[in-house]
């Protein structure tokens, strides 16, 4: 029977410690990870189960309870939530895309609780749209490639050699503009067959000055607009493709990989 080591438990701490900040850093702000309607137990339970299965790719020397030591908990918590804000970005971006859709479908003040964002309300048709892409990156093991994508930050950028530098922090905020970008992309096939709608509406406007496009539009347009969300739809997971493709190429320039 061998004894036990008490030398390596500082070692064996310092990588339990490490992987926990980087995994915990992730599920502050990764999508699926943060949602709320996973409860608390069942978030917990996965940090310690993966911080169980990562803490041996993060073995260091540095003294858990020196300056050092807090310096480089606190790099591995912000590298994990860099990774997971960047792919939450992404979930946003065709959220916000959703609510466009909704604006231009009258469908604005439709809200409901949004579990990814705490429970704030969201427009129906953003929550619908984070419905599609949440299915869609879980059928595409996207979650697995998370894990994945974690586990090898331990070999490109371990615990102890650096954190994300400010070209990587100006990087992230940079790619902010997806928001914005993906947005559009997300919501431009629907909105443009309602603007051909609305153009419609208003060429009726001018030829029947006396008719009430109150009640006549807004039914059709509610229709219409279901038709075209409904044929928009097939456009959805290129979009989504396309912008998580950039969010993974990002993710790995953080980790160095």
């Amino acid at each position: 029977m061998t004894a036990l080591d008490l030398s390596q438990l500082p070692a064996w701490l310092g990588g339990l410690f490490w992987a926990m900040g980087r995994v915990g850093g992730l599920f502050l702000m990764a999508p699926v990870f943060s949602s709320s309607v996973l409860s608390p137990r069942v978030r917990i339970s996965l940090v310690l189960v993966l911080t169980l299965v990562l803490a041996p790719l993060a073995p260091t020397t540095i003294d858990l309870l020196s300056a050092e030591g807090v310096a480089t908990l606190v790099s591995q918590i912000l590298i994990g939530a860099a990774v997971g804000f960047v792919l939450r970005l992404v979930f946003e971006a065709v959220s916000f895309g959703g609510g466009l859709v909704a604006q231009s479908m009258s469908l604005g003040f439709s809200e409901v609780a949004n579990p990814q964002g705490g429970g704030s309300s969201v427009v129906v048709l953003s929550q619908f749209y984070l419905i599609l892409v949440t299915l869609l990156f879980l059928v595409m093991n996207g979650h697995l490639q998370l894990i994945s994508l974690l586990a090898e930050s331990f070999h490109t950028l371990p615990p102890g050699s650096g954190a994300i530098g400010v070209n990587g922090l100006h990087a992230v905020a940079s790619f902010g503009t997806q928001l914005f970008s993906g947005a559009v992309l997300v919501a431009l096939p629907a909105m443009t067959s309602l603007l051909v709608v609305n153009i419609g509406f208003a060429a009726i406007s001018r030829a029947a000055p006396s008719m009430n496009l109150f009640a006549v539009g807004f039914p059709i347009t509610i229709c219409l607009g279901f038709i075209a969300l409904w044929l928009s739809l097939r456009s959805l997971p290129g979009a989504f493709d396309a912008l998580q493709g950039n969010a993974w190429s990002l993710m790995h320039e953080l980790i160095g990989g």
